[in-house]
């Protein structure tokens, strides 16, 4: 499906209609012929409720009204811009922290920077649930990346509260802090984060040590907030798909698979500059034809085998780029993702082999370097079952699938068992202005949550 111009702007515009005015709505009721209608007014433990034929609910419109209130945050004529570090980034935490003393709960800051609140549990033996999503944006992006499930989070926990629902297991509700300039508060949650990264400049200008120091965070102390296996039962994180299966599909819910390993390469060609009227073809040495080539051999072989492969040259740098020079050389990056770790490690020695192909062909050399090489992270099948049983105890259709895009929880996954729950995108589009995601399918998508938080807490020890 492709969104025209002229729809965007009413897909946003009827979502703020009809969702801003729902922010400050009173506490949900119980759901009308639940196990709340004749529990209502004393505690029930979570063994007692969210069983298949009785699932609870959040409240919808309250959530999307938060999100409608959100929207204005960071927004510019060219989309969202709430990149980490920047004053959107900061007038949009100091939104999110409002949201969780409106909902009754307790936030903190870790030395990282990330935003959490713990709701205790019946049994402080056991190893908190934990959910949650992150709240930054890309430049000019959407509202609808990563607040979906920080707010959804949010609003479990309050409608936990609300309903009366004591879990045994602490939960607990995490906003993690600059996730798109590269998963930076659940990478240094699970110790990953090092020096070296500290001294990365992010988006906004500021290295990632100066940016945790202006959020409240404490660059000097993150390995107090570095947790291990065991110190978290598991994680789960709502998100838009950020793709356009589930709508193709006619499907509400994807039960994700877990999340792909990636690699990035720049590779670059070296050939030899030379005049462009004197030089025969047959006696040149052309960076960008050979380029070109391996350009076009990268898209043959990925398509060439079945599975949900991918590779994409994202950027190319040609020098000297002029018009009537020879290219002597080209600098090309290659972004190559799949669910299977394998297949990632055989396709990048495809690449090298082809590259020394048309390397002979051509006359040019071919230099690899590795930019990025994370592994694929397996969602956990006790958790992705729980999830599709929510889905299925709530009459929602579903499907399994992998995610194409990276997000916290892959970095979660070192340390504890991990699910991902997707509602669709429109259009399939996300990054964007464009991108957005229909109130019900955000409520959807909550309610999942909610029950699948519930169902872990029965199930887990």
């Amino acid at each position: 499906m492709t969104i025209s111009r002229d729809e965007e702007p009413m897909h946003r515009r009827t979502f703020l209609q009809h969702a801003a005015t729902l922010a400050a709505v009173l506490p949900a009721a119980p759901v009308a012929g639940s196990v709340f209608g004749a529990a209502w007014g004393r505690g029930r433990d979570s063994a007692d409720v969210g069983s298949p034929v009785a699932p609870v609910r959040v409240n919808g419109d309250r959530l999307n009204g938060w999100l409608a209130q959100f929207d204005r945050i960071g927004r510019t004529a060219g989309g969202i811009n709430r990149v980490a570090y920047s004053e959107a980034d900061l007038e949009g935490r100091r939104f999110t922290l409002d949201l969780f003393r409106q909902s009754g709960l307790t936030p903190r800051l870790d030395t990282l920077g990330n935003i959490i609140a713990r709701v205790p549990g019946t049994d402080a033996r056991l190893a908190p649930i934990m959910i949650g999503s992150h709240i930054d944006s890309v430049t000019d992006g959407g509202n609808f990346d990563g607040p979906v499930g920080s707010f959804s989070a949010i609003e479990v926990a309050r409608s936990l509260a609300e309903q009366r629902v004591r879990l045994r297991h602490a939960l607990d509700v995490v906003v993690w802090q600059n996730e798109e300039g590269g998963t930076v508060g659940s990478q240094g949650f699970v110790g990953l984060l090092t020096e070296q990264d500290l001294a990365r400049v992010a988006r906004s200008g500021k290295t990632l040590r100066e940016g945790i120091r202006l959020i409240g965070g404490d660059p000097d102390r993150i390995g107090e907030s570095v947790k291990k296996k065991g110190d978290v039962a598991c994680y789960m994180e709502l998100h838009i798909e950020q793709g356009g299966l589930l709508e193709q599909g006619g499907r509400q819910i994807g039960v994700v698979e877990g999340i792909v390993g990636l690699r990035w390469f720049e590779v670059t060609i070296t050939g030899f500059s030379n005049h462009a009227g004197t030089t025969p073809m047959d006696q040149r040495q052309d960076a960008m034809l050979a380029a070109a080539r391996f350009t076009v051999a990268i898209n043959e072989a990925i398509r060439g085998e079945p599975g949900r492969q991918v590779a994409t040259v994202g950027r190319v740098n040609v020098t000297p780029n002029t018009t009537n020079v020879i290219p002597g050389q080209v600098v090309m990056t290659i972004d190559l993702r799949d669910i299977d770790g394998a297949k990632l490690e055989r396709f990048a020695a495809r690449f090298r082999q082809i590259a020394q192909e048309i390397g002979e062909a051509t006359r040019t050399t071919f230099a690899f370097a590795t930019n990025a090489n994370s592994q694929p992270a397996l969602s956990d099948p006790r958790i992705m079952d729980i999830v599709q049983q929510s889905a299925i105890a709530l009459g929602l259709s579903h499907q399994r699938m992998p995610s194409g895009a990276g997000h916290d929880a892959q970095e979660v996954a070192h340390i504890a068992p991990m699910g991902m729950i997707f509602v669709p995108s429109v259009g399939g589009i996300s990054h964007s202005p464009r991108e957005f995601t229909k109130p019900e399918d955000v409520a959807h998508g909550a309610d999942v949550l909610l029950n699948a938080v519930i169902a872990a807490d029965r199930a887990l020890t």
